[in-house]
């Protein structure tokens, strides 16, 4: 029986925002630098939206409802981090009006 993160997580997939589908069009299937991502990923008691293991990076997608909760935020991020993770984090506004430049972003972080 799947966990009750395992759950949400799969609901979370299913129920995609269009900016996050935008972005996983572009993630998916190794297309930056043949790195494998995963979206909607329960990781260390958190559901991340997208996340390469084997780089060990997390990249989070924050809406209007991450302005006020940016403290909840940076708790979050910095227990992943001390579980080795590297956040990268990007407006909505971002991957809308600079998807390339948030590629590139991410590409230079999966660089060694």
């Amino acid at each position: 029986m799947p966990s009750a993160s395992t759950a949400v997580a799969r609901k979370l997939r299913k129920n995609a925002t269009r900016v996050e589908a935008i972005l996983w069009n572009q993630l998916r299937s190794k297309q930056i630098e043949g790195v494998k991502f995963r979206r909607q990923q329960p990781i260390s008691g958190f559901i991340v939206d997208f996340i390469a293991f084997e780089k060990k990076l997390i990249v989070e997608l924050d809406g209007g409802q991450h302005a006020v909760s940016h403290e909840k935020d940076r708790e979050r991020d910095r227990l992943l981090a001390e579980a080795g993770y590297k956040i990268l984090r990007f407006w909505n506004n971002d991957v809308l009006q600079d998807l390339p430049g948030v590629l590139e972003t991410i590409r230079k972080n999966l660089l060694p």
